[in-house]
């Protein structure tokens, strides 16, 4: 049984460690999608800030982004989106309350103030670099909770990676810790981290799963590419899971198929070993 449907991560994953394309990867898409096979990028980016890497690869895509949330087609059709209930929002970003420096609400907006900041800060070396490229999709809100008028895509906390573990541990523990997912990346080399708090239903994996049964691909025709915590659920998915060599360890131990790092194009050699021919599901 042959690959119908590719799911790559960007970061750490398509992208090298200087968050280029390899061309060889983009030549490998491009095989794979004139063969008919589907290429869907799956990632924790939110769709505009996936977009410039979509744009660089000549292929129809599909795109699976905030860690699955919504799923939409390269030309910006909505065809899935689970959104985080208000009051669940609000009681998050009540019990994470320490960690408010790193905190943002996400909405599905078609530009302005797609994501919202309590505060803005220029000596914010952390996250101030991102935020001041974004201008046009940040609004400010103080205290936060009041921009929650509608229903967001996901609340997110970001920082070093001591403190986040603190904050994951609390929102894990929480007694109503069984109305929101969560889906964890973490940069060990940058000390830098980050956690999604989304709708419970939603991670990579589902959304992948849910996309290939209305696509009519079955499990063991999916093949999935990845590096970090939140493409556990994906990678588990995916009837042929593919670890990048620069995966965090704890990917590693699952005893999947391992490519090449991102600096060595792993991504293509996983396409052109794994998808281009057809291949046995991982044990």
């Amino acid at each position: 049984m042959g690959v119908r449907l590719i799911a790559l991560d960007i970061d750490g994953t398509l992208l090298d460690s200087q968050w280029q394309l390899p061309e060889a990867n983009r030549a490998a898409i491009a095989e794979a999608t004139q063969r008919g096979i589907e290429v869907a990028l799956v990632t924790g980016r939110r769709y505009d800030f996936a977009m410039p890497v979509a744009r660089r690869l000549d292929s129809p895509l599909t795109m699976i982004v905030n860690n699955g949330a919504l799923i939409r087609s390269k030309d910006g059709q909505t065809h899935l989106r689970h959104l985080l209930p208000v009051e669940t929002a609000k009681r998050v970003l009540e019990l994470t309350l320490p960690w408010r420096d790193g905190a943002a609400v996400i909405f599905d907006r078609p530009l302005a103030k797609q994501i919202m900041l309590e505060l803005l800060d220029p000596d914010d070396s952390l996250r101030y670099a991102y935020y001041s490229r974004n201008k046009e999709f940040i609004g400010l809100a103080s205290p936060l909770e009041s921009c929650l008028t509608e229903e967001p895509i996901q609340v997110m906390l970001s920082g070093p990676i001591a403190a986040l573990r603190e904050a994951e541990t609390a929102l894990r523990s929480a007694g109503f810790a069984a109305d929101f997912a969560l889906a964890v990346t973490t940069y060990e080399s940058k000390d830098f981290s980050m956690i999604d708090v989304m709708h419970p239903i939603v991670s990579k994996g589902y959304s992948l799963a849910e996309w290939a049964a209305l696509r009519g691909y079955a499990r063991e025709e999916v093949m999935a590419i990845g590096d970090n915590h939140n493409d556990l659920e994906m990678l588990s998915y995916a009837g042929i899971p593919v670890v990048m060599g620069n995966s965090v360890p704890e990917l590693k131990a699952y005893g999947w198929h391992e490519t090449r790092s991102n600096d060595e194009g792993g991504v293509a050699a996983a396409i052109e070993h794994f998808a281009l021919r057809e291949v046995a599901p991982c044990a």
